[in-house]
């Protein structure tokens, strides 16, 4: 399976206590450096209420990369919930967001780690 910057894939995100999480819809932000093939992610959420204002970003309906995101409800693409995984654990691929849409997710995610 080739992994591509963008994708939305499905991924039992695990819990903040190491246990094994639900599976769930991640969006894949950056490979890693280096000869692993290593992602960043973030974790996919319908519960639109734990949306972190001005960082977690929701993707609407009437968006117009919703469609090709392959999402059955509006969702939020949790910033706040990163993880670095093996590509080989990732079990499929849904869809992608926008070029626009997964730049703006980096930018944010660039401001917040240089305390912007």
């Amino acid at each position: 399976m080739m992994i591509k910057e963008g994708q939305i894939v499905l991924f039992r995100f695990p819990q903040a206590d190491l246990q094994e999480g639900k599976l769930r819809p991640a969006l894949v932000i950056r490979k890693l450096p280096g000869d692993y093939e290593d992602c960043l992610i973030c974790m996919i959420s319908s519960q639109l209420s734990h949306k972190i204002d001005n960082f977690d970003e929701i993707l609407k309906i009437d968006d117009p990369d919703f469609c090709q995101s392959s999402l059955k409800v509006e969702s939020l693409i949790r910033i706040s919930r990163l993880a670095v995984v093996n590509h080989r654990i990732l079990i499929g691929i849904l869809g992608t967001i926008s070029d626009m849409r997964l730049q703006r997710i980096k930018n944010k995610l660039g401001d917040w780690l240089v305390g912007k």
